[in-house]
């Protein structure tokens, strides 16, 4: 759903979304930054999104997204720059995020998401180039400790653990 009109401008017969408000692309007509946060939308995302291959910023924060977070999302290789906050998102973050090695900023808080941190998302904490990780005000289970608080932030409930 879209309540505030902020996709009016997308066509989907036109073969290059780049004229589109609030995308932008580079000099080869590839998608490289969504930016709809804050923009009053609604829905699931849906695993198409892991064809953006040259995306670099995807923001969707503060919307009223929901459901799974798309496997598909790992293949955006060149990502650094994924913003899901302050969303309805649920499930657990699939480990193929761990796969976004150029990735600099995660934002996954305040959503519904459970189970654990996989293993592979916090592996770029360690050797990638993950800066920050906020995975505040979810459902997740267990504690994180950072190997180098001085180089990366993670941000966790203070419930975490306490169960």
């Amino acid at each position: 759903m879209d309540p505030f009109k902020v996709l009016g401008s997308w066509d989907p017969t036109l073969v290059n979304p780049c004229s589109w408000f609030h995308i932008s692309c580079n000099s080869d007509n590839s998608v490289t930054r969504v930016d709809l946060g804050n923009a009053g939308l609604s829905g699931p995302l849906i695993p198409q999104l892991g064809r953006l291959t040259n995306l670099q910023y995807f923001l969707v924060f503060a919307n009223e997204i929901n459901g799974t977070i798309p496997k598909e999302l790992g293949n955006w290789k060149k990502l650094l720059s994924l913003g899901l906050q302050q969303n309805r998102l649920s499930g657990p973050i699939p480990a193929s995020l761990g796969q976004l090695k150029s990735l600099r900023f995660m934002t996954l808080d305040s959503n519904k998401l459970t189970g654990t941190i996989p293993v592979e998302v916090l592996e770029l904490v360690l050797w990638g180039n993950l800066r920050t990780l906020n995975v505040s005000d979810n459902l997740f289970q267990g504690r994180v400790h950072p190997a180098d608080p001085t180089v990366t932030t993670i941000t966790q409930d203070p419930k975490m653990g306490s169960a």
